[in-house]
């Protein structure tokens, strides 16, 4: 016999990502424990629904596993790519190549996170380099004002010694 209290604490755990529930349901897959390709499959399957809806979906599926003492089957691999391909979220371009790949396998809070960062630094960085360009230019004004002081205080000690 089954003990009522870890069949209410299972249920409850279930009821917690309903909509990740349904789909296994209607897939005939364990919705949990889950494997990776199966979370994935369903993140594919969803992907109408837009990564607003999404998200929260796989975090309850991540706390379903969790809090059940489970490993997360929703952390990089397969499901990082399949929310990937819905959130489309570019990495960014100060990063090279070989790690644009590696971008892609970050979980979707961090790819948000860290495209909003290189995005917030790229804009500081203009900002500091026109602001760098507009000090170099009024340098360069105050040293042609200076030259030019000094070639007409030139021209006008030249005027001054040949009217002796």
């Amino acid at each position: 016999m089954a003990n009522p209290v870890l069949a209410a604490l299972a249920e409850a755990r279930l009821r917690a990502a309903p909509m990740f529930v349904r789909w296994c349901e209607l897939n005939r897959v364990v919705p949990c424990p889950s494997a990776p390709a199966a979370v994935a499959r369903f993140v594919a399957d969803c992907s109408t629904l837009g990564i607003e809806r999404l998200w929260p979906a796989v975090q309850d599926i991540s706390k379903l596993h969790v809090s059940a003492g489970l490993a997360d089957p929703t952390l990089g691999g397969p499901v990082a790519a399949a929310i990937g391909d819905i959130a489309a979220i570019e990495p960014p371009r100060s990063w090279p190549d070989d790690r644009k790949q590696r971008f892609r396998a970050l979980p979707y809070d961090l790819q948000i996170y860290v495209a909003a960062h290189e995005t917030q630094r790229e804009k500081a960085l203009r900002r500091a380099q026109n602001e760098a360009a507009i000090a170099r230019q009024k340098l360069a004004a105050c040293r042609q004002l200076e030259l030019r002081a000094d070639e007409e205080n030139k021209a006008d000690e030249n005027d001054t010694h040949s009217a002796d």
